[in-house]
Parts: C-alpha cells; sequence; structure tokens
C-alpha cells in the first residue's frame, strides 16, 4: 500500500510540474506574441505620423502655380489607399499590399521633393522646409520601427518553431508573424546623372 501510494504521489508531481512548465511556455508565447502586436502598432503609429504630414505637405506645395499636378494627386491617391487598410501581421497577403501601399507612397513622396528643388520660392518656403524636416526625420523612425518590429517577429517565430514549443504552439495555433521586407524596386540603385 505505501509504494502504490508513493508512485502514485510521484506521478502527481511529475504531471503538476509538466503542467507548470506548459504553462510557463504558454504564458511565454502569449507574451511573445503581444510584443509582435505592439511593436506592429508602433510601425503603424509612425505610418499615421507620416499620413498625417502629406496633407500639410501638399497644401504648402499647392500655392506653387505651377507645381507638377499630377505628382501631388499621385500622393493624394496614395495615402488615399494606405490609410484605409487594416493589416493582420499573420497574413502574408496583407502584409505584401501593406508594405506595396507605404512604398508607393515613399517612391511619390520621393518624386515631390526631387521636384520641388526646381522651385526656388518653395524651397524658400518655411513651412515647406519645416515639413520636408519632419517627413525625413519621420522616415527615419519608419526604418527603427520596422526594424525593431522584425527583431521582435524574429523572436517570436523563433520561439513557436522550436522544440518541444513548437507542439504546444501548434496545439494553440500560434501563426508565424510575417518581416517587412524590401521592396522590388529596392534592389536597383537611383541613378544619380548630373550631366543635364
Amino acid at each position: 500500500m505505501k509504494k502504490s501510494l508513493i508512485i502514485l504521489v510521484i506521478i502527481i508531481l511529475i504531471v503538476l510540474i509538466a503542467i507548470a512548465s506548459l504553462s510557463g511556455e504558454y504564458n511565454k508565447l502569449v507574451t511573445l506574441d503581444e510584443s509582435v502586436q505592439t511593436a506592429w502598432s508602433q510601425v503603424e503609429n509612425v505610418y499615421q505620423r507620416r499620413m498625417d504630414l502629406i496633407p500639410n505637405l501638399i497644401a504648402t506645395v499647392k500655392w506653387e502655380a505651377n507645381f507638377e499636378q499630377q505628382t501631388l494627386t499621385q500622393i493624394t491617391e496614395a495615402r488615399a489607399s494606405a490609410t484605409s487598410m487594416n493589416v493582420d501581421v499573420k497574413d502574408a497577403q496583407q502584409m505584401a499590399n501593406f508594405q506595396s501601399q507605404q512604398g508607393w507612397i515613399s517612391q511619390a513622396l520621393g518624386r515631390l521633393l526631387v521636384a520641388s528643388e526646381n522651385y526656388p520660392t518653395l524651397q524658400a518656403n518655411q513651412a515647406f522646409s519645416d515639413l520636408r524636416v519632419q517627413l525625413e526625420g519621420t522616415e527615419n523612425r519608419i526604418t527603427t520601427e520596422r526594424m525593431n518590429y522584425n527583431n521582435t517577429a524574429q523572436t517570436y517565430n523563433t520561439a513557436i518553431r522550436v522544440f518541444p514549443t513548437n507542439i504546444l504552439a501548434s496545439l494553440f495555433n500560434f501563426d508565424r508573424a510575417n518581416l517587412f521586407e524590401a521592396n522590388n524596386w529596392a534592389e536597383t540603385a537611383p541613378v544619380v546623372d548630373f550631366t543635364d
């Protein structure tokens, strides 16, 4: 009788230790998942900052009567399209669409800033200069937050793939978080030509 009681106590202890270990791993996965969501929220935050700057930038540029209307229209359309998106970072297609939209905005803003150099009165405008500095700072923040998101997502993705946590992750449907990648056009460096 005593032997069976000791065996029962040992089995109960082993089960309790296993449950405590599994709950600790589950809590770790939840914490990492929340970290990914928080990092993504910060990415959206800095993109929103850029979206908020765009109308002020366009309004400042519009006073220049001869400014390229097509560039302003492209920026406005890209902004409208990007602000209507909701993204699930675990959905690869949504993430790719989001990256594409943000890439188009970056290209359009780049064209605006390059074209603005042909307008000395615009370059001399203090409001335009201030907005340009804010936009450049925001682009740096975007890069920093995207890097932070990728690092957080990598930690999470690693945790859900290592053994034995991967078994627990698959039981509770912890899906992989998608990472930011370079846009297709980022493979080709821009050409600077001063021969004009």
